[in-house]
């Protein structure tokens, strides 16, 4: 019985680290509400660290197509994200239509994109660590590099 309980408890611990390093980044959150006929309602909700680990497993000559058409965008997308860090919680461009809402911010070290209209909503929460490790394993994979 003992054993049984010293079993448990290494898998529950395990569990339990496993989690907190998965979401050590925070959460990368999508959605998207078309309010039409047929209209889409998308919730996506994945730990931020998943993305960059995800990567890996993309097949080598699709990073380097993807690094190679990217290539001129990284230092800019570098510089972005770099200037986004120094303001983390500050509004960037805000557009207010007769109808529509755009928004773009920073919040808590998460560039946020919320786009309201009449006919759909699209709200997107990405953390600027997880754009960071993307930019960097695209770059790695450039032809050359």
């Amino acid at each position: 019985m003992m054993l049984l309980a010293k079993a448990v408890l290494g898998l529950g611990s395990t569990i339990v680290l496993a989690g907190a390093y998965t979401f050590r980044e925070g959460v990368l959150r999508i959605d998207v509400d078309e309010y039409r006929s047929g209209g889409s309602h998308v919730h996506l909700w994945v730990p931020a660290a998943a993305v960059p680990m995800a990567m890996h497993f993309v097949p080598s000559q699709h990073m380097r197509h993807v690094s190679a058409q990217a290539r001129e965008a990284m230092p800019i997308l570098h510089a972005f994200v770099k200037e986004l860090k120094k303001y983390p919680d500050a509004d960037f461009v805000e557009i207010i239509d007769s109808d529509q809402h755009v928004r773009m911010r920073t919040r808590d070290g998460k560039l946020q994109i919320d786009v309201d209209a009449p006919d759909q909503k699209v709200h997107v929460l990405c953390p600027l660590s997880t754009i960071e490790d993307v930019t960097r394993q695209i770059e790695e994979q450039a032809p050359g590099a």
